[in-house]
């Protein structure tokens, strides 16, 4: 044995149920276009729907690390380049949670930093409960009030009725006929 303890670094991805909801919405709302479409837009359509897809894919390809020096938001790198969304900070500068009403009646939590920095806490990510644990682990803040942004219900119905969508849009085209 070296003598040198092992520094744990964990991953949280955004959650799997909230990041098929948000393809298959767009799936659902976007496939169908070109189909629809008058001729002269069909192949513009078709070539957008992919592109727009790897967008959403990107968009949902966010996720939190934590080890043991600090927290970092970001997207991996076959997307970074694109999105350039992300923030990091040592748990050392963290000074604490700041909580923020949303419009839809929600709270979002915002990170602060020593340097009056202030990044959004993700909400989204799988594992949460875990995620908030070594989170307050690390920093020393109480997260006991935190939740997810909205209850899971919420992505479970969109869930079910972007999948009903999709199957009636299959259902429709593939009809003879269409």
């Amino acid at each position: 044995m070296s003598g040198t303890l092992a520094v744990s670094s964990d991953r949280y991805p955004m959650a799997a149920l909230i990041r098929f909801t948000l393809i298959a919405l767009y799936l659902a709302m976007v496939a169908p276009l070109p189909l629809l479409a008058p001729a002269e837009l069909k192949l513009l359509l078709w070539l957008a729907l992919p592109l727009g897809l790897g967008l959403v894919v990107a968009a949902t390809s966010e996720a939190v690390e934590l080890d043991a020096d600090g927290i970092r938001v970001g997207h991996p790198s076959w997307c970074a380049w694109l999105l350039r969304r992300g923030w990091s900070l040592p748990w050392k500068s963290i000074s604490g949670l700041t909580p923020v009403a949303t419009s839809q009646g929600g709270r979002v939590f915002y990170v602060r930093g020593e340097d009056g920095s202030a990044y959004l806490l993700p909400q989204r990510v799988a594992a949460f409960e875990q995620f908030l644990g070594r989170f307050s682990q690390e920093t020393g803040i109480n997260t006991s009030s935190i939740g997810r942004i909205s209850p899971p219900w919420t992505y479970q119905l969109l869930a079910g009725l972007s999948a009903a969508m999709l199957l009636g849009e299959l259902v429709w085209a593939l009809k003879p006929g269409s």
